[in-house]
């Protein structure tokens, strides 16, 4: 077997990346208006120039910015894009001995709108510098409805979730293009809703509002459709299934039973992170849905915990998905970001890198 000529990658990686002191103080400056724009726009600009090195030593081929632009993964998009803000999710995070943790959610204010550009500054940056691949993340659109349950949208802007969609897909078909118009052959929507989907709890939560999970399952793989329509032969769009990633802490749990054969087989991605890091995530069984003309990157490294993975254990991991799918098929990253937000995971970034490196070690022996 060779290495992929397109993304995704045998050995990849989700897009964030443990913010340096220079970025976390940054934030904390800027807030507070120690600092101007220009300084801030500085200290991002060098510290990205660091970790896309750090990227390319460890032998990757797709690069990000480490999304140290952010202050989360989604917040540009909240700040860029018109009708769009911020409130309480009405979900909390929790952790493995059961801490609970509040956090912000998107909320539908007004129309929304696409006025400028979300992303194509990030985008530009990083194909300045690097000859990789560069690769941009969005949040997922669903991330933009779900965490506020039937309490998202502002009933002046939007008569239901319908005519919302519509507006919503039109944001993200725009900026696919323009991304695409620049050069972007790499995007990846980081979704948090279709993995919630998953978990029991959650769908009885849902149901209580009078939310029907099924409905929103074929929703959401309707609107990921709409919002990748049209997109340019010439970019790989790849949806990343996160159960939540802050400080340590999770949103969900079970296996992708519920939402496999719809999701694989109806969604027009060409590509599908799957986070398998732990036992939350369920057995590899669900990826025998998965078409040929797809492909898994399976997230058997944990971006949250400090011990490095064996090339044992995950060269058995990757057996064991291999028994459902076909092992050209799949490849390998970790199971989400090291810091989905500023304050990051609670790993080093020697531990960082030594796991980006072994991914790609394994990868290699893997699929040479």
């Amino acid at each position: 077997m060779m290495e992929r000529s397109k993304p995704p990658f045998r050995a990849d990686h989700v897009g964030s990346l443990l913010r340096p002191k220079e970025i976390t103080q940054g934030f904390k400056k800027f807030l507070n208006g120690e600092i101007v724009e220009e300084e801030f726009s500085a200290i991002q600009d060098k510290a990205i120039r660091e970790v896309i090195k750090l990227q390319e030593d460890v032998g990757l081929k797709s690069i990000t910015d480490g999304e140290f632009r952010r202050a989360s993964y989604w917040s540009r998009f909240v700040e860029r894009v018109d009708g769009l803000e911020v409130r309480d999710a009405l979900f909390t995070f929790q952790n493995n001995q059961g801490h609970k943790q509040n956090f912000t959610a998107p909320h539908v204010a007004e129309k929304v709108k696409r006025t400028q550009s979300i992303s194509g500054d990030e985008f530009a940056f990083v194909k300045a510098h690097t000859s990789e691949t560069p690769k941009i993340t969005l949040p997922s659109p669903p991330s933009m409805h779900l965490w506020r349950l039937d309490k998202g949208i502002n009933p002046s802007a939007y008569d239901g979730v319908e005519p919302f969609f519509e507006d919503l897909a039109t944001v993200y078909q725009e900026e696919i293009a323009a991304l695409s118009e620049d050069g972007a052959a790499y995007i990846q929507l980081d979704d948090v809703p279709l993995a919630m989907l998953c978990d029991v709890n959650i769908k009885n939560q849902l149901e209580s509002v009078g939310m029907n999970p099924a409905k929103l399952l074929q929703n959401y793989i309707q609107l990921f459709n709409s919002c990748l329509a049209n997109r340019a032969p010439t970019v790989s769009a790849a949806i990343h299934l996160c159960r939540g990633n802050y400080k340590g802490h999770f949103l969900s749990s079970g296996g992708y039973e519920e939402v496999a054969e719809k999701m694989f087989n109806e969604l027009e991605a060409d590509a599908f992170f799957l986070e398998y890091d732990t036992p939350r995530s369920g057995d590899f069984e669900p990826l025998r849905h998965v078409p040929k003309s797809k492909t898994v990157v399976i997230g058997i490294v944990s971006s949250k915990l400090p011990e490095l993975e064996s090339i044992d254990h995950l060269c058995a991991r990757i057996d064991d998905a291999a028994k459902y799918i076909d092992l050209e098929q799949l490849a390998l990253s970790p199971q989400c970001g090291f810091a989905s937000t500023v304050a990051g995971n609670p790993v080093t970034t020697e531990i960082e890198k030594a796991k980006l490196a072994r991914i790609v070690e394994v990868a290699k022996m893997v699929w040479g």
